[in-house]
């Protein structure tokens, strides 16, 4: 409930906002975007939950579905390398592609999501190499910011993967 409780005041913020400052202007496709990216990331998170009562894998999950929300929010809403419609902004797909496609080869196992964690902060950084040598800007502390929460995610499915294996029968 209270992942589903924190969605919903996520997605009334902007009509309150709306209420108070001309700076936040949203139309029906934005609340549709936000509806359906909250709903995406809930249900994904709730399914996880389901599966595990691992503390360490349900905050990996948490870490990793955040990190994943806020970089495609930031990308649609403004864009990350220059502005929204910068073509450039089209690698951060690709970033979100090796986490997804490394979590299903994974199986969604522990060890293998922490594999899978890494290799989508090393995208991560390799979307700012790219950027910085083609000269279309850079987005440094962003790009740390990412690659932190994106190892955290990692640090934590690597604890979920020890704590499975110490509980594991002899």
């Amino acid at each position: 409930m209270a992942v589903w409780g924190a969605a919903a005041l996520l997605l009334l913020l902007p009509l309150v906002a709306m209420q108070v400052t001309d700076e936040a202007d949203w139309d029906l496709a934005d609340f549709v975007t936000f509806g359906a990216m909250l709903v995406t990331a809930g249900g994904a998170y709730e399914l996880a939950a389901r599966q595990t009562g691992n503390h360490a894998y349900r905050a990996a999950v948490g870490v990793a579905l955040v990190t994943a929300f806020i970089l495609v929010w930031m990308n649609l809403a403004v864009g990350i390398i220059g502005r929204e419609d910068n073509p450039a902004n089209l690698m951060y797909p690709g970033v979100l592609a090796v986490g997804i496609v490394g979590a299903f080869a994974a199986r969604f196992r522990p060890q293998g999501m922490a594999r899978a964690l890494v290799a989508t902060a090393l995208a991560q950084a390799l979307v700012a190499v790219i950027a910085l040598t083609a000269g279309l800007g850079s987005a440094l502390v962003l790009t740390g910011i990412f690659m932190a929460l994106w190892l955290v995610s990692a640090w934590l499915f690597r604890r979920a993967a020890r704590e499975q294996t110490a509980g594991a029968p002899q």
